[in-house]
């Protein structure tokens, strides 16, 4: 059997329990919280929309990997409501149209986990992930010294993302 190691992603399990009514999930939280751009920010809610929004993943695979969730809590794809899917669907094709001008992303995968079992890190909260690719981009690093390089901060991908959002919904 081979392994595939991720250290990398330790802090993100070890800080991250599953949810439970009295302990809503990362993305509830940072939904819920109507504080502004700035709590938008800290949250790393890039973008609202009348039904979903975008999250920054706070521990990516790679640079400008982007989570795009329902604004509902939900967990099964069957319980998008029309409305949801498309409005997702839309911000998928958005935002990789602006990852592959401005980060001249060479491909993308993109997918969703659906259940603990299927790999699901919130199997509550149904999200898509839309992770940019670039030839290479899997080095020496996570090979040779178990570390994974993420080239960009956070609020720089931030910044560089926010200020190219269409700005009507």
């Amino acid at each position: 059997m081979d392994h595939l190691w991720a250290p990398w992603r330790l802090s993100y399990v070890s800080t991250n329990p599953p949810p439970n009514p009295g302990n809503p999930c990362f993305i509830c939280r940072a939904l819920e919280c109507i504080d502004g751009p700035e709590a938008d920010r800290a949250n790393l809610l890039l973008w609202r929309r009348p039904h979903s929004a975008v999250v920054l993943n706070r521990f990516p695979y790679n640079n400008g990997h982007l989570l795009v969730v329902p604004n509902r809590h939900i967990g099964q794809f069957e319980e998008l409501s029309d409305a949801e899917h498309l409005e997702m669907i839309d911000s998928l094709r958005v935002l990789q149209g602006i990852i592959r001008t401005s980060m001249q992303a060479e491909g993308f995968n993109i997918g969703l986990n659906l259940g603990r079992t299927a790999g699901a890190g919130v199997p509550g909260h149904l999200h898509w992930h839309l992770v940019p690719r670039w030839f290479g981009d899997t080095n020496f690093m996570p090979i040779l010294t178990d570390t994974k390089v993420v080239v960009q901060a956070l609020d720089a991908l931030y910044d560089l993302l926010s200020r190219q959002l269409p700005t009507a919904a």
